[in-house]
């Protein structure tokens, strides 16, 4: 590892106590007879201790959420007054993230230039659903005859369970909650055990910015029986998740007895296409941030490149020497790049899928094996680029979760959209060509929900966001993730007393 760009431990003090979380339910603090750790992925201490949740708790929250809804202050109160708690929420955010964002960078072992800019940037959804509870509107139907009038009414679909991962634990929510809030709908949230600590805090900022008592509830613990029972529960109208693959299928089975509504965000192996004549120092650049952004533990990691041989071996060479420079390390440090993987077991998953595609042929251009950061105990893996892959190997087909490039090549268009298709999973892919109609050709046969051109990972509130095939159900941001939260009604009304009586 001796090439690699390494950050060693820091001198930064860590929090002298762990955080310490509990449920929040009906506009209250709950703790739990019983507790749950979560141990720093990178500097093995302990960083929260947290309430842990039983069906008890759950169906309290669950409850709650109920009796707020249907008590109608949150559901039907005006746009202009839910814009307000969610812009005030918004700035609670930013005046907060600071301390957010260390809690983020100790639980989740991503670097505090990254979790940062995750939770201050979650603010900006925040200010963009708010915007969206002022605007939304239904249709209506004037063209019925002189007799007759139609409104399409749009309303909050009710009570809504969010159960959100340990990757990017305030972004995620920030895709959901708001959007749900500024629908009108009261809410049942439960985050990942291993990082629940920014969702608590981000309950005593609903509270402080005077949100109603039992609109966003939140229980704590583990997807048995928390999770399951607020996928179950018949009070619970719809349940929206980000995750895995299988774990959303288990949450669409659950929810499946009472045929509530189902959004789900699951994995990805996301393919990148370049052709030679791309920018490559552009693509060489996007693919190097794409493959180790969050240490590649991101359902949007560019995993997989597919090259066109002309370029192969150049392009490999670039990706090479870019991704020795690339700093991995200590998370607290400012100029680390990538942290810690999440826990010991999945960093043994990540190796796992590399040392199969050796022993199946492929090739190892760098990395290939977990690293040691000096004066830190945690779990690291080191930069791998793997050359040789065949789209048979698992390697090319399973979501990895790690930093880990998959090289595959191709001669043809056909062939590149055929190898990009060639996965379970349909949540992003990318081309690189300075032909604009070669772009477009890809990004029009690509099985895929969002498709960058020339660009990776750029992303907004504004642009809708969600998956094809095994990637998931339903979309989060922009106009369209707000109406994920919404029923429709029509409304058909007579003007007058014009109806010709049926009964003669």
């Amino acid at each position: 590892m001796q090439d690699l760009t390494l950050i060693p431990a820091t001198r930064k003090a860590l929090p002298a106590e762990p955080f310490l979380g509990r449920h929040l339910i009906g506009g209250a603090w709950v703790a739990s007879a019983e507790t749950f750790d979560r141990i720093s992925p990178a500097h093995g201490v302990l960083v929260s201790r947290s309430a842990l949740g039983s069906a008890a708790e759950t169906e309290a929250a669950i409850a709650a959420a109920r009796a707020a809804f249907d008590g109608g202050e949150w559901s039907r109160s005006s746009g202009k007054a839910r814009a307000g708690v969610l812009n005030r929420v918004a700035d609670l955010i930013e005046a907060n993230a600071e301390r957010m964002a260390l809690l983020e960078c100790l639980e989740t072992g991503k670097p505090i230039m990254q979790a940062r800019g995750e939770v201050s940037g979650a603010a900006d959804l925040w200010r963009y659903a708010a915007a969206q509870a002022r605007t939304m509107h239904g249709d209506s139907h004037d063209s019925l005859g002189e007799d007759m009038l139609a409104v399409v009414l749009k309303e909050p679909i009710g009570v809504v369970s969010i159960i959100t991962p340990w990757n990017f634990p305030f972004w995620i929510l920030g895709q959901k909650l708001p959007f749900a809030l500024a629908a009108g709908c009261t809410c049942v949230v439960k985050p990942s055990e291993m990082t629940p600590s920014t969702t608590v805090m981000l309950g005593e900022l609903l509270i402080e910015a005077g949100l109603p008592a039992g609109t966003v509830n939140i229980v704590l613990g583990f997807g048995q029986p928390v999770g399951a029972l607020m996928a179950s529960h018949p009070d619970v109208d719809m349940v929206t998740f980000t995750g895995s693959t299988a774990v959303g299928k288990s949450i669409q089975a659950a929810a499946s007895g009472t045929l509530k509504k189902v959004a789900l965000e699951l994995g990805g192996k996301n393919a990148q296409v370049i052709f030679p004549d791309a920018d490559l120092d552009s693509a060489a650049d996007a693919v190097t941030f794409g493959v180790y952004f969050n240490a590649g533990e991101c359902c949007n990691s560019g995993s997989r490149i597919i090259l066109h041989e002309d370029i192969a071996q150049d392009f490999v060479t670039r990706v090479v020497a870019l991704s020795r420079r690339v700093a991995f390390g200590d998370p607290l440090d400012e100029a680390t790049q990538v942290g810690a993987i999440v826990t010991p077991a999945h960093n043994a998953k990540i190796d796992g899928y590399v040392q199969a595609a050796l022993a199946a042929g492929a090739r190892i251009a760098l990395g290939g094996a977990p690293m040691r950061i000096d004066g830190l105990p945690g779990e690291f893996y080191a930069p791998t680029i793997v050359t040789g892959v065949t789209p048979d190997m698992a390697i090319a087909q399973e979501e990895v979760f790690g930093p880990v490039l998959s090289v595959l090549t191709f001669r043809t268009l056909d062939e590149a959209v055929a190898l990009a298709n060639n996965a379970s999973y349909g949540l992003s892919a990318g081309v690189w060509s300075e032909n604009v109609h070669t772009c477009l050709a890809f990004a029009r046969r690509a099985q895929a929900g969002t498709i960058w051109t020339n660009t990776w990972m750029d992303g907004f509130p504004e642009v809708t966001f969600g998956g094809m095939k095994q990637s998931g159900l339903g979309r989060e941001n922009g106009r369209y993730g707000l109406e994920e939260f919404l029923e429709i009604k029509s409304v058909v009304m007579r003007v007058g007393r014009t109806r010709a009586n049926w009964v003669r």
